[in-house]
């Protein structure tokens, strides 16, 4: 979920348009998609929809017990649950989040995910226009 796309994990992936004037998207057939491929077994996945200079979407899918290990983004970021429900962790909080619901996070506080039954959520990476193009 940070700026740099999970590096650590390699489950973070880039697919189609990602910048145009205008995207639209079917994020129950890209949740579908994202449950079939192979690596979400392993606790997660995740797919970049759209991808500007000071915005980013992706999609994210957690199987129940999946866990993005402690990390900070360089943005402010916003966090939504399609579907299923995760744990948002900061050190002073912790969120739970059922689909429906969404939280803002200021920029460079660490924080981690957890999920507690099979989920999806939407993270939204928003950065300063004096940032460098990503």
């Amino acid at each position: 979920m940070a700026a740099e796309e999970n590096p650590q994990t390699g489950r973070e992936h880039e697919v189609g348009t990602l910048a145009a004037a205008l995207l639209t998207f079917d994020l129950t057939r890209e949740i579908e998609q994202l449950r079939s491929e192979g690596r979400w077994q392993s606790g997660h996945t995740a797919k970049t929809l759209a991808k500007y200079p000071d915005l980013r979407v992706v999609l994210i899918v957690m199987k129940a017990g999946g866990r993005l290990e402690k990390h900070r983004a360089e943005g402010r970021i916003s966090v939504q649950t399609l579907d299923g429900k995760i744990r948002f962790n900061t050190a002073e909080r912790s969120v739970e989040l059922p689909a429906g619901q969404m939280l803002t996070l200021e920029r460079s506080i660490p924080h981690d995910v957890e999920s507690t039954v099979d989920s999806a959520f939407l993270l939204t990476i928003a950065w300063p226009h004096a940032s460098p193009a990503r």
